[in-house]
């Protein structure tokens, strides 16, 4: 029990750095700038001309979920759980959530490193949930624009209603708030998970995928899914170990984003957007694999 209760501190400790700097980022959004300010980051290429230039937003659009899935890749944990809190506030768009999502390595990277696989594996798995990422964040953004015709409710007031932080308090100590009940809430569901995870054994995750053509790629992607380490751990090893093929690691790992899906049913009000972007996630990344799989890909 003691080391189930170090293993879901250590989680998430790590993860209050990244989630204090963007509850910080957001509140000093949300207090300083003005509705105008907030206006400009929601919809993407309002700056100077007032948003008019559809060259303009054409680029802003464009750019987000591509930085979003190179940043996704750089290997910290945290990125996932802030692009939830920055998406819960409607600072990024759902594609630029996804893109980062996809990306996420959480825990592969440096098991891939550690364990000496060969360094055009480990950029080419890079690239592909990278690629994969920007060009699902891409045609997502694209599909809802058209439909939403630009509208972006909610914000980081919507946030602060919720959770009843007190941010007229200051910023600091609203920041500090949101991110100490997020933290502890992460907590609980690490130290349930862990529990789980220890009395059922890693081994039968594995199990429930080894040697099964097209439906490893679906059981990949329901481990994938475990909000921890646990899942990325498990898959990443049976590849190297070569019990896995390519196309079932990459649907699980592109599924895989950490914490960040765990934060999003936190902090975002929505419960039905929650399932639906929970949904998203999992085709996309089953479908990824499967196409792998059927290409010969690995």
């Amino acid at each position: 029990m003691l080391e189930i209760l170090e293993d879901a501190l250590m989680d998430s400790i790590k993860l209050v750095p990244f989630l204090f700097l963007t509850y910080l980022v957001m509140e000093y959004l949300e207090h300083k700038t003005g509705e105008h300010a907030r206006r400009l980051i929601r919809r993407p290429g309002a700056v100077e001309d007032g948003g008019h230039s559809p060259h303009r937003q054409s680029a802003t659009n464009f750019a987000a979920p591509v930085i979003g899935g190179l940043l996704g890749a750089v290997p910290q944990c945290g990125f996932s759980a802030a692009a939830s809190n920055l998406y819960a506030g409607r600072v990024i768009t759902l594609g630029t959530l996804m893109a980062i999502y996809l990306s996420t390595s959480d825990e592969m990277l440096p098991i891939l490193i550690s364990e000496q696989a060969p360094v055009g594996v480990i950029l080419e798995i890079l690239a592909g949930k990278a690629a994969i990422g920007m060009a699902a964040g891409l045609v997502i953004d694209l599909l809802r624009r058209k439909r939403d015709g630009g509208r972006n409710p909610g914000g980081i007031h919507d946030i602060c209603e919720q959770q009843h932080c007190h941010c007229e308090d200051g910023i600091l100590r609203s920041a500090l708030s949101h991110t100490v009940k997020i933290a502890f809430f992460i907590l609980a569901v690490n130290l349930g998970l862990n529990a789980i995870l220890h009395f059922l054994g890693e081994d039968a995750l594995g199990n429930l995928i080894l040697n099964r053509p097209f439906a490893g790629p679906v059981l990949a992607g329901l481990v994938g899914l475990i909000p921890n380490c646990a899942g990325s751990v498990v898959i990443t090893q049976l590849y190297l170990a070569g019990s896995m093929g390519l196309g079932a690691a990459m649907a699980g790992l592109l599924v895989g984003s950490g914490v960040g899906l765990l934060v999003l049913f936190r902090v975002n009000q929505d419960r039905r957007e929650n399932l639906r972007i929970l949904g998203l996630l999992y085709a996309i990344g089953v479908a990824a694999g499967i196409a792998m799989e059927l290409i010969g890909i690995g």
